[in-house]
């Protein structure tokens, strides 16, 4: 529904997703890896030089960032998925840290306007919003 008011042309897709690293399947053992760590997948359009490693087989992206990826591979529309393995469940400093090297690519340098500010405003965007999740008994 959202791509269908869109209009296609000159569109470019980033999407940012978390995932399990326990779901990551590699010849090398998931305890050696340091987590978290990024991957990329993107279409056959996106031509952009992408900021990680992609994606090996056989490795498999699910859910929502999948049919968006899908959709954009089958529209032509270029897109790339960064797909951020951690070990932790609930979204931590750690883990959005691990998308900094994405500030600098093309697509989202122009959305940045200071980058050294991030974490302390990362830190107190999460604090916040550990508070509201707490159950006082």
């Amino acid at each position: 529904q959202v791509f269908g008011s869109m209009r296609k042309e000159g569109l470019q897709v980033t999407i940012l997703s978390t995932c399990p690293v326990a779901d990551y399947k590699s010849q090398e053992s998931t305890l050696t890896l340091p987590s978290p760590f990024l991957k990329a997948l993107k279409t056959k359009e996106f031509k952009e030089q992408v900021c990680c490693p992609l994606l090996e087989q056989p490795n498999i992206v699910r859910d929502l960032p999948a049919a968006v990826l899908s959709y954009c591979q089958v529209w032509q529309i270029p897109a790339v998925l960064y797909l951020c393995y951690t070990d932790v469940i609930k979204l931590d400093t750690v883990t959005i840290e691990a998308f900094k090297p994405l500030l600098s690519s093309k697509t989202l340098k122009s959305l940045v306007k200071d980058a050294s500010e991030s974490t302390k405003i990362l830190k107190k965007l999460l604090t916040t919003n550990e508070t509201h999740n707490n159950i006082y008994i």
